[in-house]
């Protein structure tokens, strides 16, 4: 049936397009709007005149149906001229858009017809040229004209929803009608064409809370009074159906879930009427004795809940605040608790909305109220003081055992425990003080002095006598009474100067003093001087009644040559009971100022010496400086004085070696440089001969020395022999030319140098510590610096 109706569309479509085409033609016709092909003549390329009448094909455009499937390509239309006769000598050429592959045209009758099915959604329409030519010349009989061939639409489109799914948002209990949201279908067939693309909506799925407007899509609610807490979340299926919604057309669906959104139309509530708690003496403040909840099926901000005491005779006692993450009531303890006064307490809580839609006012109201009994638990406590702290006074220099004051505490349980004292040793280190364990008495050990510590501060502990782990502190402070017993002093170590030219009661110094004692037994000081120079002809004191005092000339005409010092001694006595007192010096120096007053000099001795010394001074000065000298010179001389060396040498030898030492040898074939008898003691030839002209003051062990390098066969045997001798003979150096080495003279902190004696230590020729003795001892440094240079020397 369906290919029935398809086929009646299709013909009814065709016989239409005739209709408009004839309709064209006659019109055309009618109106001459083109040139025929006999009515001009126009000359051609090669001078052939062309007769050009008016056009005898009349056409604007063609219609094609889409989504043909039959079996013949579907007809389009048909060109024809007026000068075709139809003797098939005019050639009809169709080119443009598709032709040739979408359509196609029969060269002699001008039939177009359609070779592919056609879709109006991917193209609507085609722009084609048609031309007569003449067949066998291919010469233009007319000239190119353009025509649109139109896809007509069918009803091939399915409405499709923007969205598969939408989401919406509505509050509860909303008016019936109230919008929710609009979905929107488009329909991809021809709008102006038939009602291919004319949606109608409608609702499939959702009903009877919610509707939709057939021509907009528009949802809306269609219950009233739709509650969240009963149901939260809708799902909504829409339809969009074409060809106005009547049978055949095509349709689209989607899904809308729609969540109803919450506004406060509930008010709290309890869950129970009365909430037991209890809560420990023992507890402090701020401590959190339960919890309480009342219940509100909103959410967010509509279930908002504040908690307050709004009556009880706990009110004092207690406190509530709100957990806004849980949405409880936290009772808490606001004041210290005793079991022994008052064992319960009522409380009268309210549980409100903080935030009320005036919309449903009257669903209230939207609170309600729980009673909440707390039952107070008895605890052991601590000893409790009378008083949160103790200031008691006590006199400085009080006797040992004097009675400061007393504390006293006492057990708040009903067993009324006894109490024990005792301080806290951290806030008495010194210990001066003591109490009773039994009573409280607080006592003083040693003496006070308010001048060191004015007051002291000290902790009491109090336990019970049979739990000790009950113990309760309490602060005392002690305030040293102050007593006048300091005498005032000085403020500072004072100094005065006057001039010898100052004048009659002229003020040259203001002193003050300082008592250690307290204001009371301190200042107003009174200055006097000693009855005794009450009447001091130099000075006068005049008290200046504000704790200061000034010094003054007396008489006129002071002499440095006379005396350049006073001492000036001053009481001062302070205002305390009894008055303390003290005499302080003054020390007054004697000065010469200029006119002005300005000090110039205050030294004795340059005063004497501007005015000139007298000849038996000036001869003192100058003996003692002579005398000076000639101890000097003496001193100097006896100094620098070489003493008597301890060896005498024979004249020859000594002759003999000073000439010698100084000349280098030419090796062992030079005989003639340095003669070998030099070198021989004759008087020692035949063995030892002890000295006589000194007395021998150490004796040194000989042990072998170093042998030098061997450079003669007799050389080498005499040196050997001369070794040998002096290494038997304690008493005396050898007689050779290193002899001169063996004394240098006493006191040298060196030692001594001699190379025979150094044979004899234990160092083995390590003269390496003569590099630190200076440059004095340079050479001997670099001649025996090492062991290696000690033998090429020798």
């Amino acid at each position: 049936p369906k290919m029935k109706e398809d086929s009646c569309l299709q013909a009814a479509l065709i016989c239409l397009g005739m209709l408009y085409y004839s309709h064209a033609i006659t019109t055309e016709k009618l109106n001459h709007t083109r040139p025929s092909l006999h009515g001009h003549h126009e000359k051609g390329k090669e001078g052939q005149v062309l007769h050009r009448s008016k056009r005898g094909w009349v056409w604007n455009q063609f219609f094609v149906i889409e989504e043909y499937t039959g079996p013949d390509p579907v007809l389009v239309g048909r060109l024809h001229s007026d000068i075709d006769s139809g003797d098939g000598n005019i050639k009809y050429i169709l080119s443009g858009e598709g032709a040739g592959i979408i359509f196609v045209i029969d060269d002699k009758s001008g039939n177009i017809h359609a070779t592919k099915t056609l879709d109006r959604e991917e193209r609507a329409q085609y722009t084609l040229t048609a031309q007569a030519v003449d067949r066998n010349t291919n010469r233009p009989l007319e000239p190119p004209s353009e025509f649109i061939v139109k896809v007509q639409d069918i009803n091939d489109n399915p409405p499709e929803f923007l969205h598969e799914n939408y989401h919406a948002n509505v509050p509860e209990r909303s008016n019936v009608g109230t919008s929710v949201i609009q979905v929107t279908a488009s329909d991809a067939d021809d709008p102006t064409y038939g009602n291919s693309a004319k949606l109608v909506y409608s609702i499939l799925e959702g009903q009877p809370y919610f509707s939709v407007e057939a021509q907009t899509g528009i949802i809306r609610t269609a219950l009233p009074n739709m509650d969240r807490e009963a149901k939260e979340e809708y799902h909504v299926v829409i339809q969009a159906k074409d060809m106005g919604g009547h049978m055949g057309g095509l349709s689209g669906t989607t899904k809308v879930t729609i969540t109803l959104t919450d506004v406060n139309d509930n008010p709290p509530k309890f869950p129970q009427s009365v909430y037991q708690m209890s809560v420990s003496e023992a507890a402090v403040p701020g401590e959190e004795v339960g919890r309480v909840k009342a219940k509100d099926p909103d959410i967010g901000e509509n279930g908002l809940v504040a908690y307050s005491i709004i009556d009880g005779d706990g009110m004092d006692m207690f406190e509530i605040t709100t957990d806004y993450e849980t949405q409880e009531g936290v009772v808490k303890l606001k004041k210290l608790l005793d079991f022994e006064t008052k064992k319960s307490y009522s409380l009268k809580v309210e549980a409100a909305n903080v935030h009320i839609d005036p919309k449903f006012i009257s669903n209230g109201p939207f609170k309600d109220t729980v009673t909440v009994k707390i039952s107070v638990e008895d605890a052991d406590e601590p000893p409790v003081f009378l008083k949160p702290g103790y200031i008691f006074e006590v006199q400085e220099n009080a006797a040992s055992g004097t009675v400061v004051g007393k504390v006293h505490a006492k057990d708040p349980d009903a067993a009324n425990s006894a109490i024990r004292y005792s301080i806290d040793r951290h806030t008495d280190l010194e210990r001066y003080f003591i109490i009773n364990a039994e009573d409280g008495n607080i006592k003083t050990i040693k003496a006070l002095d308010r001048e060191e510590i004015a007051w002291h501060n000290i902790s009491v502990f109090a336990v019970e006598v049979h739990k000790q782990d009950q113990e309760a502190k309490v602060p005392v402070a002690i305030k040293v009474v102050d007593v006048n017993d300091n005498a005032p002093k000085f403020a500072a170590a004072y100094e005065a100067f006057v001039c010898e030219n100052a004048r009659s009661n002229q003020q040259f110094i203001t002193i003050s003093a300082d008592d250690k004692d307290d204001s009371a037994n301190g200042p107003r000081f009174i200055f006097s001087l000693p009855p005794e120079i009450i009447h001091n002809p130099n000075f006068t004191l005049r008290d200046n009644r504000d704790n200061t005092a000034s010094v003054l000339v007396r008489r006129e005409g002071f002499s440095r040559q006379k005396q350049d010092l006073y001492l000036l001694p001053i009481v001062i006595s302070d205002g305390g009971l009894p008055p303390m007192s003290s005499t302080n010096t003054l020390t007054i120096r004697v000065c010469g100022c200029d006119n002005n007053g300005s000090l110039l000099s205050c030294n004795a001795e340059a005063y004497i010496l501007n005015a000139g010394l007298s000849t038996g001074a000036l001869i003192a000065i100058l003996a003692c400086i002579v005398i000076l000298l000639v101890i000097v010179v003496l001193f100097v001389t006896l100094k620098r004085q070489k003493k008597e060396p301890l060896i005498v040498f024979e004249e020859e030898d000594v002759r003999e070696n000073i000439i010698t030492y100084d000349d280098e040898g030419g090796g062992e074939e030079d005989t003639e440089a340095f003669d070998i008898a030099t070198l021989q003691n004759p008087d020692g030839i035949n063995g030892f001969i002890p000295r006589k002209d000194i007395k021998p003051e150490y004796q040194y062990m000989p042990r072998p020395g170093l042998r030098p390098a061997p450079n003669s066969v007799d050389v080498d045997d005499f040196i050997n022999t001369r070794i040998q001798e002096a290494d038997n003979d304690p008493t005396a150096p050898p007689y050779d030319s290193i002899q001169i080495y063996g004394y240098e003279g006493r006191g040298s902190v060196a030692g001594s140098l001699s190379s025979l004696e150094s044979a004899t230590t234990d160092s083995d020729l390590d003269y390496d510590y003569l590099q630190n003795w200076g440059p004095r001892f340079k050479k001997l440094a670099d001649l025996y610096g090492s062991k290696d240079t000690f033998d090429d020397d020798s």
